[in-house]
């Protein structure tokens, strides 16, 4: 009797039961705790995927895991679209995975996209109630983790760019269990600090309760439950209601959060956030320098505007009325001389206001390199009014040469230097004896008066 049994071969049965595997449950969603991750060097991951009572082996081919937007640490809980199979070859079970997602971050996104549709609805994300950031804050109120790398970043960049600058750290758990609660109570606390150092302005003690300019309030990267509390709704009430300027620091450039939305600024960084709240010091003083600069070139352009319409007045020849005209050259030097003083003390006096309101708005730091640019306008203001004396005293001098050289052209002074003019009675010069007769009469002048006269003979 022959024996009908049918025998398969190892490689067989693991091929059927792959098949099976594929065939019978197909790819399904697993969720677990990762372990003994490995990247190879091909770029595949290897790992196994374990809860509280069971493991499997799993990869993840390279074509696919470059999708994932994280990168797989031991311990991370993970949710995988995955289909089972075995490896024929060593008859081992294993998940093949094509997606790879963070545990949660699902029901996480839809929660957050719910709550930003919302907001943006009731208005709070809209441009016209963001508040411009100022120029030249002079106290900075932080909101992070007073242990994390973000707090220390914030101080380094803001002491670096202004080191004068005033910082109030409002320290708050930035992830867990009341870490929405806490980050809101703390932009609350500082706007009420604000609002009592504004109330103590002009006191004595004012220096010590300066206003809080402007808000950072951030933490540095992490996933996004580590970054949850900034998408709580608690937070972005706060960050509306914040009568002070906020810009928002969480994560890295990648990271977006309601508060980010909400804020009046987003920066991409914490480091980002300190460098823009506060200028760098040396372009402020530069600023002031560059507007002493201008003064003094339009002083100077104006003094060459005059100086040029003085010398076209002083090079025209048409001198009908000698002393007249140079009456008239006197009333303007005069008149220019009060104008160029009236715009000189103008001039200086805006430069002042402008020094002075630069003043205002800088921190004490400031207050040193403003006296100074005050006391080089002074300066500059004493060194002009001289400068523009000696210049009138100068153009008066050339005057009166003009002046003399003017009266030694005139008719009148020539007969003081005993030259006489004659002339007929109608008043025609008489140029020549020719041109008279016996019995004409002439009219001699002289300096001191004229003599009238009858030809007898030539």
């Amino acid at each position: 009797m022959s024996d009908k049994r049918r025998v398969y071969s190892v490689a067989e049965v693991n091929r059927k039961a792959r098949m099976v595997l594929e065939s019978g449950i197909g790819e399904v969603w697993v969720e677990g705790e990762l372990s003994r991750v490995t990247i190879h060097s091909s770029g595949h991951w290897y790992f196994t995927l374990k809860d509280e009572s069971a493991a499997v082996s799993c990869m993840m081919f390279r074509k696919d895991n470059l999708r994932v937007t994280f990168r797989p640490k031991d311990g991370m809980k993970v949710q995988l679209f995955a289909r089972p199979s075995l490896y024929e070859s060593g008859g081992r079970y294993q998940l093949i995975a094509s997606v790879m997602e963070e545990a949660g971050k699902g029901n996480l996104q839809e929660q957050f996209e719910k709550l930003k549709a919302r907001l943006a609805a009731e208005g709070l994300f809209d441009a016209d109630r963001k508040k411009p950031l100022p120029l030249l804050p002079r106290r900075i109120g932080v909101v992070t983790s007073p242990t994390g790398a973000a707090v220390r970043d914030i101080i380094n960049v803001l002491t670096r760019r202004f080191p004068n600058i005033q910082i109030l750290l409002a320290p708050v758990k930035v992830q867990g269990a009341g870490a929405a609660e806490s980050i809101a109570a703390a932009i609350d606390y500082l706007n009420k600090v604000d609002q009592a150092s504004r109330l103590t302005r002009g006191k004595r003690d004012a220096c010590s309760t300066l206003p809080i300019d402007v808000l950072i309030v951030g933490r540095g990267g992490g996933s996004i439950e580590d970054l949850w509390a900034f998408n709580e709704e608690v937070v972005a009430r706060a960050i509306a209601r914040s009568a002070i300027p906020v810009i928002s620091a969480v994560g890295h450039e990648i990271d977006f959060t309601i508060a980010d939305f909400t804020a009046d600024v987003r920066a991409p960084t914490p480091s980002a956030a300190a460098e823009l709240a506060v200028r760098e010091k040396s372009e402020l003083v530069e600023a002031v320098a560059r507007c002493d600069r201008q003064l003094r070139q339009a002083l100077r352009a104006m003094v060459q505007e005059f100086r040029l319409r003085l010398n076209r007045q002083a090079h025209s020849y048409v001198f009908r009325e000698p002393e007249n005209l140079v009456r008239q050259y006197r009333q303007r030097l005069r008149s220019l001389e009060t104008r160029m003083g009236d715009l000189l003390k103008l001039g200086v006096q805006q430069g002042k206001r402008r020094i002075e309101n630069a003043h205002v708005r800088a921190v004490h730091a400031l207050e040193g390199a403003v006296q100074q640019r005050y006391q080089r306008v002074d300066e500059c203001s004493v060194l002009m009014r001289h400068r523009m004396e000696r210049k009138a005293e100068r153009e008066r001098y050339r005057l009166e040469r003009i002046e003399g050289q003017l009266r030694m052209l005139n008719p009148l002074a020539v007969l003081g230097r005993g030259y006489s003019l004659t002339r007929r009675p109608d008043g025609s010069v008489v140029r020549s004896a020719t041109v008279l007769a016996s019995g004409d009469t002439i009219i001699t002048q002289f300096a001191d008066g004229q003599v009238a006269s009858d030809v007898h003979s030539k």
